[in-house]
């Protein structure tokens, strides 16, 4: 707009020809003209909009208050179940297109926007290759189904290496709380791996920094590495959503009364892999020692004589200790 008013300003001098003038301000002669005219016209020199006088196909005024009035009576209504219902009240009436009905409601502030969702930031980190016994654990939730008057959410924990069903527990509430009281009872009797993974629900992730949560962030404290899998890819997570098929088929069709019933049906299940093909596999985790940079207080494991160092030294002792140097930094 500054530099439009200088340009009026040199041409009313005389000093200058149009020519000249639209060589110096950049721009061609047609719209230096139309500067000059619009001056001249008496008319502001800021651009115009650029909408047109007339539209043909607009909707007309008493059209769109009728839609409007429509709307209000019935606001649960969208738009084409409206559209559908104004079209058999008025046989023979032309109505606009479904999207002009939106556009109408939105126009009018008959639509409430939606609030955005914050998202669980991405882990860019990649996924571990499990070469080992204890070095990926898969956590996640086998969803959840009426038991009785409460709901089941099963919480599994499975070994990515060995497919190990390490614990099956029926949860009235997937919170923070219940799935760290389990995690507590699986260390104590495994010992802890050197990576968790999970998808990006609560109670695993979070939509804070980093993605983390308070299960997550202990994990952490406890020098667990926390592997997300990326949102709507459960093929990455694919062996532990496969162990979701067959234990639904097992213990969950049909559900069973209540929570205490629902359980022993898990531990049944659980019993029943362990006996068919993984007897092997679960001593082979008690035998394991570690490899990794935790510190051997932080890794003890119990079974039948294969406990790679005392059963009395447990990493509860070890947590928060000086001696322990297996906390790596949280994932960025």
């Amino acid at each position: 707009m500054t530099e439009r008013k200088k340009f009026i300003d040199d041409y009313l001098t005389g000093e200058f020809t149009v020519t000249e003038l639209c060589g110096r301000y950049g721009i061609s002669r047609k719209t230096g003209h139309k500067w000059i005219r619009r001056f001249m016209d008496h008319c502001e020199l800021g651009d115009r909009s650029s909408r047109p006088h007339r539209s043909p196909k607009a909707v007309p005024a008493w059209v769109e208050d009728a839609i409007v009035r429509a709307r209000r009576q019935k606001p649960k209504w969208g738009p084409r179940k409206l559209r559908d219902a104004l079209r058999r009240a008025n046989p023979g009436a032309e109505l606009p297109s479904v999207s002009t009905f939106a556009l109408i409601f939105r126009r009018n502030g008959l639509i409430r926007p939606k609030r955005r969702k914050r998202k669980t930031p991405p882990f860019s980190a990649p996924l571990a290759h499990a070469k080992a016994p204890n070095a990926v654990w898969c956590i996640d939730f086998k969803g959840h189904f009426a038991v009785g008057s409460t709901r089941c959410y099963p919480l599994t924990i499975t070994d990515a290496y060995s497919r190990f069903l390490i614990a099956c527990v029926a949860l009235s509430r997937p919170d923070g709380k219940r799935v760290r009281k389990v995690m507590e009872q699986v260390f104590d009797e495994f010992g802890l791996p050197d990576a968790i993974r999970s998808d990006n629900g609560t109670p695993f992730a979070s939509s804070g920094v980093a993605g983390l949560s308070q299960l997550s962030t202990w994990w952490w404290k406890l020098g667990i590495r926390h592997e997300r899998i990326q949102p709507g890819k459960p093929q990455q997570n694919g062996r532990h959503e496969r162990m979701h098929l067959t234990l639904a088929q097992e213990t969950a069709s049909p559900p069973s009364a209540n929570l205490k019933a629902q359980q022993r049906a898990f531990d049944r299940f659980r019993k029943s892999t362990t006996a068919t093909g993984h007897t092997r596999l679960s001593v082979a985790m008690c035998r394991r020692t570690t490899t990794s940079d935790h510190c051997d207080r932080c890794r003890s494991r119990v079974g039948d004589g294969h406990s790679a160092i005392p059963r009395t030294t447990t990493w509860r002792q070890c947590r928060g200790s000086a001696t322990c140097s297996g906390t790596d930094a949280p994932p960025s």
